[in-house]
């Protein structure tokens, strides 16, 4: 990197936290801060779910997957994302922007109380914030290893930059700033990605040009669909794991939806990002399907093959704004996650914990949503100094494994607990699948995996937990039924579809609803 290219990143996070300080005009309580007061527009909500839902580990985990096996990156990553959301698209958004516009509620999982009962929803709450913040924390890592290359800060430097920039404007800003910086963000990221796929092109002449290239002994398999460890019943369970995850499992996305002004808008919301996803990523893949021709990679893992290749290739300027577009990724997705765990600290956990906090007014609530969202950072920043350490190892392992692993215990009963079709799953189904499901992930990828010679295929670690969390929610369901009257009028307001003048509006959120007796306020 040179000057230009420094002045183009210092430029970048000095706009970043301006719009932090522009959005913070806009946010006046927790209604806001963790769902922009139901005013997002539908388009500015699509971009945003979807720039949520990447970060720096595509140019460093998976860029090492396409560096060694080719365009199954694409298809066993982005592709199944694309279809999860569309089909939630119809599923789960309409419903989960219904939980702000009918239940009045500011957090994805604080109609749960009401839907099972308090205990559950505190799993789900502690659980949901204790994995964010290893998820978040292997984000960390990843952008600091690409700062590494280019400048030669150390791993704990490039954390604490790039986590203190994200800091000032998320917790300033709150969903709004989140939103808006993903709008900056996903131009800066068209602007980098197509230099990059221009610039990997003009190289491909001697090799065959465009279409020739795959024919080269170092791409040799590079145009195989499903290789490796990623076959088809990995495929599989990433498509059903998804489709839980970037409709809401995961938090952040719910809070897309649920900032929308109705659920007509919110599927619109997810419709465009699934289309997002599913012709930007091969824009962004294709340099790193090409990266063996150019580079060779310095780690067996082939994790910093996209930033040599961009060393290699761009100019000065364009390779800083590059090295913006993988702080873009990042510090999209840490913020989003860090805004969804401090909505569930703040409207879940603390009223559980103290009576002070249920009596909470606007302006102390707003106060927690930012101290909160502060502590959650600081938290996953600490856990990304110890992503490859023997505990959790290599980040792409973290986000695959773990993090993929233990969102299905997690998201199951919070998903299908606003079907229909599941109202007979109360309580007892949803802490048994989680459990279980929880117990299921360790087992596998502990014990078992340690007796099996070779270990357990990936897919069934990622896929198992997931797989009995639902195979247990879908019969205690019907063993045990546990539907009430008053479960399933909160299913009733979730699905009916009279989506009229009366339930499209902005609903204001309450200060705090009392989580003694779990009480939502009616429309």
């Amino acid at each position: 990197m040179n000057s230009l290219d420094w002045a183009v990143l210092i430029g970048y996070f000095g706009v970043m936290v301006a719009i932090g300080v522009w959005s913070h005009k806009r946010v006046d309580d927790v209604s806001d801060f963790f769902t922009a007061g139901g005013k997002m527009p539908w388009w500015l909500s699509g971009i945003s779910h979807h720039m949520s839902g990447y970060s720096a580990v595509m140019f460093t985990g998976y860029a090492g997957i396409a560096y060694t096996y080719g365009v199954t990156s694409f298809v066993t990553w982005s592709f199944p994302i694309a279809l999860g959301i569309a089909i939630g698209s119809r599923l789960f958004a309409p419903r989960i922007n219904r939980l702000r516009s009918r239940l009045h509620v500011a957090s994805p999982l604080e109609y749960l109380k009401n839907r099972y009962n308090l205990p559950t929803q505190q799993a789900l709450a502690w659980s949901g914030m204790l994995l964010k913040i290893v998820d978040v924390g292997a984000k960390w890592a990843a952008i600091a290893t690409l700062l590494s290359v280019f400048t030669g800060v150390s791993l704990n430097q490039g954390i604490l930059i790039t986590g203190v920039i994200t800091a000032v404007y998320c917790t300033i800003g709150g969903l709004w700033a989140d939103a808006l910086t993903e709008l900056g963000q996903f131009v800066i990221q068209l602007l980098a990605g197509v230099a990059m796929f221009i610039a990997v092109v003009a190289k491909l002449g001697p090799h065959g040009g465009f279409f020739g290239v795959w024919d080269e002994p170092e791409l040799a398999g590079h145009g195989k669909p499903l290789v490796g460890q990623y076959g088809a019943v990995f495929l599989l369970a990433f498509l059903f794991i998804k489709l839980f995850e970037y409709n809401g499992g995961m938090l952040n996305q719910a809070q897309r939806y649920m900032a929308t002004a109705s659920p007509r808008e919110a599927a619109r919301s997810a419709r465009l990002s699934a289309v997002l996803w599913l012709v930007w990523p091969v824009i962004l893949f294709f340099p790193m399907w090409m990266s063996p021709l150019l580079v060779e990679s310095q780690k067996p893992d082939g994790s910093d093959s996209y930033a040599l290749m961009t060393e290699q290739l761009l100019p000065h300027g364009l390779l800083g704004l590059v090295i913006v577009g993988f702080f873009s990724h990042t510090m999209a997705m840490c913020s989003s996650d860090a805004n969804a765990i401090a909505a569930v600290f703040t409207r879940d956990v603390a009223p559980a914990l103290s009576a002070k906090a249920r009596a909470w007014n606007s302006h102390k609530g707003l106060i927690a949503a930012r101290v909160t969202t502060v502590v959650f950072l600081g938290l996953s920043m600490a856990v990304a100094t110890q992503v490859n350490s023997p505990t959790f190892k290599d980040i792409i392992t973290v986000v695959i494994k773990w993090v993929a692993g233990l969102m299905g215990p997690i998201a199951i009963p919070m998903m299908l607990g606003l079907l229909r079709t599941f109202r007979r799953s109360g309580p007892t189904a949803a802490l048994t699948s989680w459990s279980l499901g929880l117990l299921a992930f360790w087992l596998v990828n502990y014990p078992i995996n340690w007796s099996v010679e070779g270990g357990v295929p990936l897919e069934y670690q990622v896929s198992i937990p997931l797989a009995v969390s639902l195979v247990l929610y879908i019969v205690i369901g019907y063993v045990k039924p546990e539907d009430t009257p008053e479960r399933d009028a909160i299913i009733e307001r979730i699905n009916t579809d009279d989506d009229g003048p009366g339930t499209t509006g902005a609903a204001r959120v309450p200060a705090q609803a009392d989580a003694a007796d779990g009480a939502l306020p009616q429309s």
